[in-house]
């Protein structure tokens, strides 16, 4: 019997880009574009290269117009502004790279915040970014801190609604759990031991199964994404917890994707 909760939100799967890889390229439909293949499958992706090149709001539009209704894509905000211009004095180019995402209409989920990890936790900064943010848009929004100090940030995120992610490896204390702002709980898991590379074995996927359904029977929107990616290991993962969720079993009948 499932344990998820009927009429819960969706919990949603995917990587860190929408490419399928050799190992488990046979588990899709050899028709349609990489993208649409994909999300025949996963429920979920992460555009990362937005972090670094621009893309244009028709572009986003199209591959909105590519993915099923429930499908959803975070994207993540330019470097550009988080790593050059370190959230300082950003407004213009958060207008900018807002109007671009919007072309996703509503399959647009979230935006990614992840930070330098030698950015450290300024309150003034943080919140001129914060307002500059939500000004431009009132969505889901995620951020990725890899430095201590931002633990110190949990009553703005709260106050500004924007959620702190979990991630695997941990790179500051206590961000093996999702924080800040409740209404959304975002894992990212990048592989471990090695970053980017490492699959994770079955009790690891089992535990962060268990994870995801407590966080969904909260009532919470629920994100899990892969970016172990290098090795091609974070769509077998992703697959894996797919599965398991279109099956809605129990984590201890969980059963791995292998490449065919």
């Amino acid at each position: 019997m499932s344990q998820r909760v009927l009429n819960s939100p969706p919990i949603f799967i995917g990587c860190a880009g929408w490419s399928l890889g050799r190992d488990f390229v046979s588990r899709f439909s050899v028709e349609g574009t990489h993208l649409q293949r994909y999300a025949s499958q996963l429920n979920g992706v992460e555009i990362n290269s937005s972090f670094y090149r621009p893309h244009r709001r028709q572009t986003y539009a199209r591959w909105a117009d590519s993915v099923p209704d429930g499908f959803r894509f975070c994207v993540k905000v330019p470097k550009h502004i988080t790593h050059e211009r370190r959230l300082g004095d950003c407004g213009p180019a958060l207008d900018e790279f807002v109007g671009q995402c919007s072309g996703l209409r509503d399959r647009l989920g979230c935006l990614l915040v992840q930070l330098p990890p030698s950015l450290a936790f300024d309150y003034s900064v943080a919140e001129a970014f914060f307002f500059a943010l939500r000004f431009h848009y009132d969505g889901p929004v995620v951020l990725e801190p890899r430095h201590d100090s931002w633990l110190d940030a949990e009553p703005l995120l709260m106050q500004h609604r924007i959620a702190r992610a979990a991630v695997d490896p941990s790179r500051i204390s206590h961000d093996n759990l999702p924080g800040g702002w409740p209404g959304l709980r975002y894992w990212r898991l990048h592989g471990s031991p090695r970053i980017y590379f490492s699959d994770y074995e079955l009790p690891a996927l089992q535990a962060l199964a268990i994870q995801l359904q407590t966080a969904n029977a909260a009532g919470e929107s629920t994100w899990c994404m892969f970016d172990n990616t290098a090795s091609g290991a974070a769509l077998g993962n992703a697959l894996t917890l797919a599965k398991w969720l279109d099956e809605r079993g129990d984590p201890a009948d969980m059963t791995v994707c292998r490449p065919r």
